[in-house]
């Protein structure tokens, strides 16, 4: 009952706010037909835009980076670090490593290559087609380990490296702090510094659970990260972060966790906070709990979805967790959905969350797409992979007046559905 209550009232909340704020009028959508290997699929878009499917050939792609020149880069569980050009409908390998190749990141003369267990770099000029697995090296090791093992990496408008990473599960004693040991500084966000020539992890913000994606508002150059929220408190809470990071910020986890209205002590870890609760700094918006937020974009004013300027964008994975327990074994139909959504924000300060494009849920709970990365491309256009169902690239466009209702594309094998 408390639970249903506070969602009764998160519910109420919003739509106070909503008004309140002479926030942007709702959206209105359409349906879509995507066709690949003469299977139909349908995807729910706002009015004037549509999705294209542009290939399939990559194998559980994540995170995407482009290139000052336009190319794409994209990291992968599989260990391959893809590139493309435009039109980005093939994928080159550009090297192919062991250690969750999850996220790259560009500067001059070099690549960066976020792995579970450090930064690494390697010699590259764009338009470069290939990388000698023997030129990648070791720039700034980081803690391994399984769980959430994803790395992040990108590139900060004051040219500084960051980097996010999780904790390994729910509750884990682990702080991004020098007095605990290496291999548990987890949980937050990392700015590379320099010690007499050496670079060196400082941290940015800490008590994020795993915040997977993360990105710099055009305007204000301030840095926003998703998070995924603990699996233990069940189905609906707490709910998944959007939280606006700054130097030195705590956000709570293990220690406490987000109710949907304030910071409760989560009893999960009895090791005393490292800060005060009054230190924790709430999210400025909130997903459905189990939903999985995974990349984030900002969309700039030069983009061609010029309702979203300064917005961003958020793919949400859709966790395995399922009604009514949150658990693994109950109905795959109930599980959260994949989609992409919208933060909204207005002068600078997020304001609402609507969706963008849904529809990769099955009614019977299996996934045809799950988004995971997304950037905005020189094009203007969005874009976004999926690393299960098809395992590939999308592109969400404006429509250019010719019919657009669907999208054909053939796969050499056939697509799976996973339950995770």
């Amino acid at each position: 009952m408390r639970r249903q209550r506070l969602r009764i009232i998160a519910a109420i909340l919003w739509v106070v706010c909503h008004s309140a704020s002479g926030g942007p009028e709702a959206l209105r959508y359409v349906e879509q037909t995507l066709v690949v290997d003469g299977q139909s699929y349908r995807v729910r878009v706002p009015s004037g835009l549509h999705v294209e499917l542009l290939t399939v050939e990559m194998n559980e792609p994540r995170l995407l980076t482009f290139g000052g020149n336009g190319d794409l880069f994209v990291g992968s569980k599989s260990g391959n670090v893809y590139r493309l050009v435009p039109p980005y409908t093939t994928p080159q390998v550009l090297v192919k490593l062991a250690g969750y190749p999850h996220s790259v990141a560009l500067r001059k003369g070099e690549i960066l290559i976020a792995r579970t267990d450090g930064l690494y770099r390697a010699p590259y000029q764009l338009g470069q087609t290939a990388i000698a697995r023997d030129d990648v090296s070791l720039l700034a090791a980081l803690p391994g380990g399984g769980g959430h093992n994803s790395r992040s990496v990108a590139i900060g408008p004051d040219g500084r490296v960051y980097l996010s990473l999780g904790i390994t599960s729910n509750c884990s004693d682990q702080f991004l702090d020098e007095s605990y040991s290496f291999d548990d500084r987890r949980g937050g966000v990392l700015v590379l510094g320099d010690n007499e020539g050496k670079p060196k992890w400082e941290t940015f913000a800490s008590g994020l659970r795993n915040p997977v994606g993360f990105a710099w508002h055009p305007q204000t150059a301030v840095m926003y990260a998703t998070n995924n929220g603990p699996d233990h408190w069940g189905f609906d809470l707490p709910p998944e972060y959007f939280s606006r990071i700054t130097q030195g910020s705590f956000y709570g986890m293990p220690w406490f966790q987000y109710d949907g209205s304030k910071s409760v002590r989560d009893d999960c870890i009895k090791r005393a906070p490292p800060i005060s609760p009054t230190q924790v700094v709430a999210p400025v918006a909130t997903f459905p709990a189990r939903s999985a937020p995974m990349g984030v974009t900002f969309v700039s004013n030069n983009a061609m979805l010029t309702s979203f300027a300064n917005d961003a964008i958020v793919a949400l994975h859709g966790s395995w967790g399922t009604q009514p327990s949150g658990g693994f074994f109950g109905s795959a139909a109930s599980r959260r959905q994949p989609k992409l959504v919208v933060v909204h924000f207005k002068d600078g300060v997020a304001n609402n969350v609507e969706d963008l494009v849904t529809g990769f849920q099955l009614e019977n709970g299996d996934r045809w797409a799950r988004p995971v990365g997304v950037a905005v491309g020189p094009d203007g256009a969005l874009y976004f992979s999926s690393d299960s169902g098809i395992n590939g690239l999308f592109r969400l466009v404006r429509d250019s007046g010719a019919s657009s209702a669907s999208a054909e594309i053939t796969k050499s094998e056939p697509i799976a559905n996973t339950g995770r």
